[in-house]
C-alpha cells in the first residue's frame, strides 16, 4: 500500500488503485470513500459499485450518514450486524437491500487534518474480529496519508495553473487598451479560471448617477440583463459593494430581500450565489465584477480570491483604457482646434485693438468689460462691419475662461446642410460623406467660449437643440445617442433685428430671452464720426507697414470727405477703402479714390435714404454672395430670412436689377 502515496497524481486515480489493491488482501464485497467538501459542508461519496452507486445519494449532509458522525468524532463505527441496526436509515437501508449485514466505517486522518471516511462492508454478519480491525485501522492509516499527498499535489497544481492563468491574464489585460477588445478577454479569463454560469461587468458612466452592464457570459435560456443598458447605481447588485469598497457574496436569501428588477431577473435565471467585485483605483471605483452560479455557496475561498485579483488586474486595464480613451478625445479635440485656429489665422480681418474714444464706443466697452467676468450669455447688437467679433473677442480675454478656447461660428456663411454638423459634429457614417468622426465647435469650445455669430441666420430647425444646449450644457452628434457635456459660454452677434424675426415666426422667442440676458449695441460708424480720424491713422499706419511703404500725410480734404461720407459698411468699409488708398499711393501722401465716396462733397442724405442705401448694399451683398440665386435653400431669400416675394419687392423698390448683383 505504501506505493500508493506517491504514484498517483490525482484522486480520480488513486482511490480505483485503493480499492483494487485492497481486493486482494482484504475480505470485502465493496468500499466506499466519504470526503468533506468545506465549501458545500457535505460529505460527498466516491463508489465503485455500479448497483449501490445507483441506489444512494452522493452527497449526504455531514449529521445523516456514518462517515459524517466518523468525521466529527474522530471515532470508527462498527455495524457488526446491519439488518438489525436503525440507525443511519438513508445509508444503512440500501446496503440491508443489497444484503450486506456488516460495515465497518473509519476515519480518514493525515496530520490533523480530517480528510473523510473509508466505509468497508461484508455480506457476512460479524465479519470482522480484532485482528482485521486492526488491519483495517493501518490501511485507514495509510489511505489517509496517500490521499493527503495527493490531495496537496492537487492543490498545488491547481494553484500553479491558476498563477500560470493569472499571469496570462495580466499580460494579456495589459496589452489591450481598447474597451472592446478587453471585454472577450476578461470573460475568457474568469471562464477559464473559476466555474460558472453568468458572469457581468457594470461600469460607472463618468459624470451620471448610473452605470452601464457588459454581459461576460449569459445565462442559458434567459437574458439576465440587456448588454449596454444603463442601470441606476441604487438598482445594481453591487450597490453596497462600491459603497463599501471591499467584495461580499449574495446568498439566495440576500438577492431576493434586495427586492430589485435586477435581482429578480438574476433570480429567475436560477442563479443562487453572485459573488460581487469591487473595480478599484486610485481614482475611486470604476464599477463591480459580478459572477453568478445556479449553487448554492458555489465559490470556493480560492475562487474568491481568483476573482478578487482578477478584479484587480480588470480595474487597472479598464483605468488605463479609459485614460488612453481619454487622451485619444484630447487629440482629436487638439487636432481640431490646431485646424480652426490655423483657418482663423487666414480669414481673421487683424484687428489688434478697439480704437476711438467717442462716448457710445467708451460706453459700449463699459458694458463688455462689466458683463466679462460673469460668465453669462452675451448678445452684441449692431450693423454688419461694427466691430461685433472684436467685442466678442475682448469680452473673452477679459473673462475667467481667457485660458481657454475662444470658437468662432459664422452661421450665415456655413450651408444650411452643413451647420448642424460644424457645431454638433457628427459620427462616422452619420451621413452621406461622413467617412470620418468630427468633433463640432460645441465640443471644442468645452471650458471656453463659443461665438455665434449672425445668429439671426441659424435655421429655424437648429434652434431647438441650440437652446438645449444652453439650457442643459449638453447635445448629441449626429448620428450618436450618446449624451456630451460641456461647458462652455455663449456670445451671439447678430445685424437683424431678432425681435421682428420672433414676431415673423423666424426666430423661436425663447431662444431670443436665452440670449437676450446682456445685451450690447454697438453704434455705427456714422453715429461716432469723431473717431473717423484716429481708425483712418490707424488703418494707414498698419496698411503701409504690411505693403513696405511711408505715408506720412494725410490731406485735410480726404478726412472731411471721410467724415462727412455716411459708412454703410462701417468700420469694415472703412478699413477696405484705407486699403485701396494704400495700394494707390505712391509717395508719402495718402491718395484716396474720393470718387467712390458718392456724394461725397454733397451734405448727408436724409436718414431714411442712408437707411434705405444701407438695406440696398446689404441685399446685392447677399445677392451676389448666393451667385445670383433668389429662391431656394442656398438663395438670398432665405439668407435675408424673408419670403422670395418681399425679397423681390424690396429689389423693386430699392431699384435693384439683375446688372447690378451678376456674378
Amino acid at each position: 500500500m505504501a506505493d500508493l502515496v506517491v504514484r498517483h497524481s490525482g484522486l480520480g486515480e488513486l482511490l480505483p488503485a485503493i480499492a483494487s489493491r485492497l481486493g486482494a488482501v482484504a475480505d470485502f464485497q465493496f468500499l466506499n470513500f466519504a470526503l468533506y467538501d468545506p465549501t458545500s459542508q457535505t460529505m460527498k461519496l466516491h463508489w465503485w459499485q455500479s448497483g449501490l452507486a445507483s441506489l444512494l445519494p452522493t452527497e449526504f449532509e455531514v449529521d445523516e450518514s456514518p462517515s459524517g458522525w466518523v468525521l466529527t468524532h474522530q471515532q470508527e463505527l462498527l455495524f457488526p450486524k446491519v439488518d438489525e441496526d436503525t440507525r443511519f436509515a438513508r445509508v444503512l437501508g440500501p446496503l440491508r437491500e443489497r444484503g450486506t449485514r456488516t460495515y465497518f466505517v473509519a476515519p480518514l486522518t493525515s496530520g490533523g487534518k480530517r480528510l473523510g471516511a473509508i466505509g468497508i462492508a461484508s455480506n457476512k454478519k460479524e465479519a470482522y474480529d480484532e485482528q482485521d480491525l486492526r488491519f483495517l485501522r493501518r490501511v485507514a492509516e495509510l489511505v489517509s496519508v496517500a490521499i493527503d499527498n495527493t490531495m496537496a499535489r492537487s492543490e498545488l497544481e491547481t494553484e500553479k495553473s491558476r498563477l500560470q492563468a493569472l499571469v496570462k491574464v495580466n499580460r494579456t489585460l495589459a496589452s489591450s487598451l481598447e474597451m472592446q477588445n478587453l471585454l472577450p478577454i476578461i470573460s475568457e479569463c474568469v471562464t477559464q479560471l473559476v466555474p460558472h454560469d453568468f458572469a457581468g461587468v457594470t461600469l460607472y458612466e463618468p459624470g451620471q448617477e448610473s452605470m452601464k452592464a457588459y454581459v461576460l457570459s449569459p445565462a442559458q435560456q434567459m437574458s439576465v440583463i440587456e448588454p449596454g443598458r444603463e442601470i441606476s447605481t441604487q438598482e445594481a447588485l453591487s450597490a453596497a459593494v462600491l459603497r463599501e469598497r471591499r467584495p461580499r457574496t449574495l446568498t439566495h436569501e440576500d438577492l431576493v430581500s434586495q427586492g430589485s428588477k435586477i435581482a429578480s431577473r438574476i433570480l429567475g435565471a436560477g442563479i443562487r450565489t453572485v459573488r460581487c467585485v469591487p473595480l478599484l483605483t486610485t481614482a475611486g471605483p470604476l464599477g463591480a465584477l459580478n459572477v453568478g452560479s445556479r449553487r448554492d455557496r458555489a465559490f470556493t475561498p480560492q475562487d474568491e480570491e481568483i476573482l478578487n485579483q482578477i478584479a484587480a488586474q480588470l480595474a487597472i486595464a479598464l483605468d488605463n483604457a479609459r485614460a488612453y480613451r481619454e487622451i485619444q478625445i484630447l487629440k482629436e479635440r487638439l487636432a481640431e482646434e490646431k485646424l480652426y485656429l490655423e483657418d482663423e489665422i487666414r480669414t481673421e480681418l487683424n484687428f489688434e485693438e478697439i480704437v476711438g474714444e467717442s462716448a457710445q464706443l467708451r460706453q459700449a466697452l463699459s458694458k463688455a468689460r462689466t458683463v466679462a467676468p460673469s460668465g453669462s450669455t452675451v448678445l452684441i447688437l449692431g450693423e454688419t462691419g461694427t466691430g461685433k467679433e472684436l467685442i466678442a473677442r475682448a469680452i473673452h480675454r477679459m473673462s475667467k475662461r481667457r485660458d481657454a478656447s475662444f470658437i468662432k461660428v459664422n452661421c450665415a456663411a456655413i450651408p444650411t446642410g452643413l451647420l448642424e454638423s460644424e457645431l454638433f459634429g457628427h459620427e462616422k457614417g452619420a451621413f452621406t460623406g461622413a467617412v470620418t468622426k468630427k468633433i463640432g465647435r460645441l465640443e471644442l469650445a468645452d471650458g471656453g467660449t463659443l461665438f455665434l455669430d449672425e445668429i439671426g441666420d441659424i435655421p429655424l430647425e437648429l434652434q431647438p437643440k441650440l437652446l438645449r444646449v444652453l439650457q442643459d450644457q449638453e447635445f448629441e452628434r449626429l448620428g450618436s445617442n450618446q449624451t456630451i457635456r460641456v461647458n462652455l459660454r455663449l456670445i451671439a452677434a447678430t445685424n437683424r433685428d431678432l425681435w421682428q424675426r420672433v414676431r415673423e415666426n423666424l426666430f423661436r422667442s425663447d431662444l431670443f430671452y436665452r440670449l437676450n440676458v446682456f445685451p450690447i449695441h454697438l453704434p455705427p460708424l456714422r453715429e461716432r464720426k469723431g473717431d473717423i480720424p484716429m481708425l483712418v491713422h490707424y488703418f494707414v499706419r498698419k496698411l503701409a507697414r504690411r505693403m513696405d511703404k511711408q505715408i506720412e500725410t494725410i490731406p485735410n480734404a480726404t478726412m472731411q470727405a471721410l467724415q462727412r461720407w455716411h459708412w454703410p459698411g462701417n468700420v469694415r468699409e472703412l478699413e477696405n477703402f484705407i486699403e485701396r488708398s494704400v495700394i494707390l499711393s505712391e509717395g508719402g501722401v495718402l491718395r484716396a479714390p474720393l470718387a467712390e465716396l458718392v456724394p461725397a462733397t454733397q451734405p448727408h442724405p436724409p436718414a431714411d435714404t442712408r437707411l434705405e442705401s444701407a438695406e440696398r448694399e446689404h441685399i446685392l451683398r447677399v445677392l451676389r454672395e448666393s451667385g445670383g440665386v433668389v429662391s431656394g435653400p442656398r438663395g438670398a431669400a432665405e439668407k435675408l430670412g424673408l419670403k422670395r416675394t418681399t425679397l423681390q419687392s424690396k429689389m423693386k423698390k430699392l431699384n435693384i436689377t439683375h446688372a447690378d448683383y451678376r456674378p
